[in-house]
């Protein structure tokens, strides 16, 4: 006996019944707001009666095993019912006894404690290729594999806890990560990027421990990376974070392996297809950072600014560092007259639609222009676009299969520190689990 999701939805909607309106958001990007069985979804799947794929998808025309559906009944009996609906969900347990009795043990005891543990993850391979006017290629790492392994542990109801495990991780030995050798990848090892807890009280989010951080305002311009500390936001559509902590800047620019201080905060809008946002970040060294900045700390300001209008979306954003502005050695020693735009970052780029993991064929497009100075951008998350340089982007994204991504960038430039020629290739195959 099989049957859709949807269709066994109306044998599940006892759970909902029992409960006094449908309130709920809905978790599931596949299931439309119009769709008859909206509601009953959203409120069932608050309740824990069902969790969709991990993916946020529910695939409501999908066909269930006899083993889903008492999975599903399980949860209901669970959730305990009265009257009418009780005798539904009995006469259901009855025509799944057999399969509720293997479940056994594991739905009444273990399924409490292995629900609360959750994986998912990546596998990605990328090919890039750089070059810059009169040297050799500068990026070591242009072709490699890497799995990425996410796993989320749930608390309690207002605490969750995450972490990263990356084996070939981007960052500290770009050079061991080469397949063109069929080298071991980073020793064999995998590493650690990032593990915290992240507590939820209505419009106020609590992430401590070494977390996952992104410059909201300009969209990870600035820095895109992990942060062992804390960071706190309040607000729904008007937010204001605030954060604290110690980055190491082995994932930078500076290539010293040495611990920074950071404190910094952030106020944004977003609301209605338009955002706007203001941040600040300070930054302090343990070591002076490169020759050429005659500074140990950083003082980064930034604003962003974007607006969708049907497919498309226009962002702006600009960072400005106003440390070291009296002290570019560079500048000094050589004459460099582009030593001071090193202290500031800046992109304008327009996007086009975007790739939906869920739905094959979907893709996105993306161009632009980028100026990246190396003491406002510290860590950007831009694939195609780096640091020490100025020109312009295109690049795009599309979902072969469900699940399956492709991703090709081209940037083409000068580096702002010796206004070089510089040319990027950029693809990477993405393979979500």
């Amino acid at each position: 006996m099989k049957k859709s999701l949807i269709s066994a939805l109306t044998t599940a909607l006892v759970v909902g019944a029992a409960s006094t309106t449908f309130a709920a958001a809905n978790p599931f990007e596949d299931v439309p707001a119009d769709h008859w069985a909206y509601d009953a979804i959203a409120q069932l799947a608050a309740d824990g009666v069902i969790e969709g794929y991990g993916d946020g998808t529910y695939r409501g025309d999908q066909e269930i095993t006899r083993y889903e559906m008492a999975q599903m009944i399980a949860r209901a009996m669970a959730k305990g019912a009265n009257g009418a609906d009780k005798a539904l969900v009995d006469k259901l347990a009855a025509e799944f006894a057999d399969e509720l009795n293997n479940l056994g043990v594991r739905v009444a005891a273990l399924e409490k404690k292995v629900d609360n543990v959750k994986w998912k993850g990546e596998i990605r391979y990328q090919f890039t290729k750089r070059s810059m006017e009169g040297t050799n290629d500068r990026e070591k790492h242009n072709n490699f594999t890497q799995l990425r392994l996410k796993p989320s542990m749930q608390i309690n109801k207002n605490w969750t806890g995450y972490a990263g495990l990356y084996y070939g991780a981007i960052g500290a030995k770009p050079n061991k990560q080469n397949l063109n050798n069929a080298a071991n990848i980073d020793g064999d090892n995998f590493r650690l990027k990032y593990a915290y807890v992240e507590g939820v009280y209505g419009n106020t989010v609590i992430d401590l421990g070494r977390t996952i951080f992104w410059t909201t305002v300009d969209e990870g311009m600035v820095m895109d990376q992990h942060l062992a500390g804390g960071r706190v936001t309040f607000g729904k559509d008007l937010k204001f974070s605030v954060g604290a902590g110690r980055h190491n800047t082995e994932e930078s620019n500076f290539g010293t392996n040495t611990g920074n201080t950071y404190v910094g905060g952030e106020l944004t809008y977003n609301k209605n297809n338009f955002q706007a946002g203001v941040g600040y970040h300070y930054i302090a060294s343990d070591t002076a950072w490169k020759p050429q900045y005659n500074a140990s700390s950083a003082n980064i300001w930034t604003v962003g600014l974007g607006y969708k209008f049907g497919d498309f979306r226009l962002f702006g954003a600009y960072a400005q560092n106003t440390q070291g502005d009296n002290g570019f050695i560079e500048a000094k020693a050589t004459g460099n007259k582009n030593a001071g735009d090193q202290r500031k970052a800046y992109t304008i780029q327009l996007e086009y639609k975007g790739a939906k993991l869920n739905k094959p064929g979907s893709f996105g497009l993306e161009a632009g222009y980028r100026h990246l100075g190396q003491y406002a951008a510290l860590v950007p998350t831009y694939d195609y676009s780096l640091t020490d340089t100025k020109g312009w982007f295109v690049g795009g994204k599309v979902t072969l299969m469900q699940n399956v991504t492709l991703h090709l960038g081209y940037s083409d430039g000068k580096t702002i520190s010796g206004e070089k020629r510089d040319k990027l290739f950029y693809s990477r195959a993405c393979f979500y689990f």
